[in-house]
C-alpha cells in the first residue's frame, strides 16, 4: 500500500501556502503529472472551513485516468483533508498541515502525507512509479509556484520525505 510523507520548509507563511493548495483550478499549471482539473463544487460554512468536490485528470503519455475528490479546507487551523470519492483507486487520501516559523519570519512548514491504492494491479504497476516520482517533485512543485506567486524570498532550509518507510531528500 503506497504512501508518501514529506515535511519541508518553505520560505513563505503558511497562510500563502494554504491559499496557493486550495487554488486547485491553477493545479495544471504546475502539478506533476495534473493534465486537468474541474471544480465540480465550492462551499464554505461559518467558520470559515469550504468543502471542494473535484475531478482532477492524471496522465503520462497515453495513460490517463480521472479521479474525484472531497477537499475539505480549514483556514482557521490551516489544514487540508483530502478523501476519495471516484476512479481508479480502492482508496486514497491525502493531509496537508501548515505551520508558521516561530523567528517570525516569512516562512513555514508545510506537510503533505498521501495514502493511496490503484482498484487494478495492471494500472497500479503501470502508473504506480509515475505517481511515486510525481509525489517526490510535488513539494518542489508548490514551493516554485509559491515562488512566482508571492516572489522569492531567502534560502528555503532543511526538508525530508518517506516512502514506505524510506527517507529522501529527493525533490
Amino acid at each position: 500500500m503506497p504512501s508518501f510523507q514529506t515535511t519541508r520548509r518553505v520560505r513563505h507563511s503558511a497562510q500563502n501556502m494554504f491559499d496557493l493548495v486550495t487554488d486547485v483550478e491553477a493545479y495544471p499549471e504546475f502539478v506533476p503529472l495534473c493534465t486537468s482539473m474541474r471544480l465540480r463544487q465550492r462551499t464554505r460554512d461559518a467558520d470559515g472551513i469550504e468543502m471542494l468536490v473535484a475531478d482532477m485528470e492524471v496522465g503520462y503519455k497515453a495513460i490517463r485516468e480521472r479521479f474525484t475528490s472531497r477537499v475539505i479546507c480549514d483556514r482557521p487551523n490551516l489544514t487540508i483533508l483530502v478523501d476519495y470519492v471516484d476512479g481508479p483507486f480502492s482508496r486514497m487520501k491525502n493531509r496537508w498541515v501548515f505551520r508558521d516559523e516561530p523567528e517570525g519570519q516569512s516562512a513555514s512548514t508545510v506537510e503533505f502525507f498521501i495514502d493511496y491504492e490503484f482498484r487494478s494491479r495492471v494500472l497500479g504497476l503501470l502508473m504506480g512509479s509515475m505517481f511515486d516520482t510525481a509525489f517526490r517533485r510535488f513539494s518542489a512543485a508548490f514551493e516554485r509556484r509559491a515562488d512566482q506567486v508571492y516572489g522569492r524570498r531567502g534560502a528555503a532550509s532543511a526538508s525530508s520525505a518517506s516512502r514506505s518507510n524510506a527517507t529522501s531528500t529527493d525533490f
